[in-house]
């Protein structure tokens, strides 16, 4: 490691970021029942855009991407990716929600040997089969009655992945509030269209990704405030952590966020995770590590 790398700081605000961004995402369960995805995603994003837009004016870096269309379409992905997961949180245990998201790094395996032509060997393919194995442990889908809801969360990795990959191949030189700013813009217009396509609708979870705009009260508004700041500062956390750390380092402690999360979603709503889905988290957990530390090899 260079003099500039400091693993134990790195190490510090990562899991700082994870545990902001686990108690954070437990939040939203307080404003599925009377707000929506939408108006959720428009909110949060314009207050967060807000914010990033200070930091830039104040030096914090540049707004404007080197590569606009590179960067736009890394963007999508990746709030697409977010626009899954918060949307399962309202209907699903979020340690299923989470645990799916973190199959993202066995898809940027999978995707880098079928579309980049990287040769691996068999620990990471084991790897990634000890993920998988791992993921359905918490999903634990009833062949009798498949839900294709309960595998949305595996989607959202699908795109986090895809989202990691390009930012890497397409965005590698854009500054790190660039790429922010725009992820966040790119999910407050998201919301603004289902805000404006999708009408409004009766309370209740189950209608949380259904429903356009919902009365804002000031109890949803300071929510609303409360997941804005969550995100910036997990965010930052989560940024600074990889510029003075290595990445496969940093990379392994991102996976504190199933801790954290299953632990907010049993403190806050009673959400206990049964043995078979902790053993699988470990198995996830285990495999993510596994391929990150082999690749930087």
């Amino acid at each position: 490691m260079s003099s500039t790398m400091q693993p134990a700081r790195a190490a510090l605000l990562i899991l700082t970021g994870m545990a902001v961004l686990g108690f954070s995402d437990n939040l939203v369960p307080h404003i599925s029942a009377d707000s929506s995805l939408w108006q959720f995603h428009m909110i949060r994003g314009a207050m967060v855009v807000l914010a990033l837009t200070i930091a830039s004016l104040l030096g914090g870096g540049a707004i404007w991407p080197r590569k606009p269309k590179a960067v736009l379409a890394r963007s999508t992905f990746t709030a697409g990716s977010m626009l899954i997961y918060f949307g399962c949180i309202a209907i699903l245990p979020i340690g299923v929600v989470v645990a799916g998201l973190f199959t993202a790094p066995l898809f940027v395996l999978i995707i880098s040997v079928l579309f980049q032509g990287r040769t691996v060997g068999w620990v990471r393919w084991a790897s990634v089969a000890l993920g998988f194995t791992g993921a359905l442990m918490v999903i634990r889908p009833d062949p009798n009655a498949l839900d294709i809801i309960s595998f949305l969360p595996v989607g959202a990795g699908l795109l986090y992945a895809i989202g990691a990959i390009a930012t890497r191949v397409w965005c590698e030189h854009e500054d790190t509030l660039t790429l922010s700013l725009w992820f966040f813009g790119l999910l407050t217009f998201f919301g603004l269209i289902g805000v404006l396509v999708l009408p409004s609708g009766d309370s209740g979870a189950a209608g949380f990704t259904l429903r356009g705009w919902m009365p804002l009260t000031s109890a949803m508004l300071g929510w609303y405030v409360a997941l804005a700041t969550g995100a910036l500062t997990g965010i930052v956390c989560i940024f600074k952590a990889y510029q003075i750390g290595e990445a496969s380092y940093v990379a392994v402690f991102e996976y504190s966020l199933l801790v954290f999360a299953s632990f907010w979603a049993w403190k806050l709503w009673d959400q206990s995770v049964p043995p078979l889905s902790l053993f699988g988290m470990a198995l996830i957990i285990g495999a993510g590590s596994i391929i990150a530390i082999r690749t930087a090899e």
